[in-house]
């Protein structure tokens, strides 16, 4: 029996709201279904969606083909993906920092690296030199007549 995850319309006229639906591909849009997995209603802004996602991906696992709008839900769910990752089409690398419940001294682990830093630090201060720079400002002759206007 060819299975199908598709939409089946519900609500009043011109007022759609869809269940997200199992059904036999040869039944008619509002026939008899197998399983409900979902809804969906466009008409809500933004558009809500409610799939369950164990369901799903149970149904996709056993060869359940899904319509392409509802293929479209069950990316936007995630269902899509979770299906993708249990069939082994995507691998996931996990990115999360490994928490150590050791503590760890860093003398003990890297004195070598200790002591080649120190020695780099200074190394550096060495190289710089202690040049001042002086810098005089000289008042010119308009900056001389502001002042002198300015004291009387």
């Amino acid at each position: 029996m060819p299975v199908k995850i598709r939409l089946t319309r519900m609500g009043k006229k011109k007022q759609p709201s869809y269940r997200v639906v199992v059904m036999d591909s040869r039944k008619q849009r509002d026939a008899e279904y197998i399983e409900q997995v979902g809804f969906y209603d466009p008409r809500q802004d933004p558009s809500l969606i409610e799939i369950d996602n164990a369901r799903a991906v149970a149904w996709l696992q056993r060869g359940a083909q899904p319509t392409d709008r509802a293929k479209k839900l069950l990316e936007i769910s995630g269902a899509w993906t979770e299906f993708k990752v249990a069939r082994g089409d995507i691998h996931i690398v996990d990115d999360s920092p490994k928490k150590s419940t050791k503590k760890v001294d860093v003398a003990d682990v890297a004195p070598v690296m200790l002591d080649e830093i120190q020695e780099a630090a200074a190394e550096a201060a060495e190289e710089t030199t202690d040049e001042t720079v002086e810098i005089i400002v000289e008042p010119t002759t308009e900056d001389a007549d502001t002042t002198e206007t300015d004291e009387s």
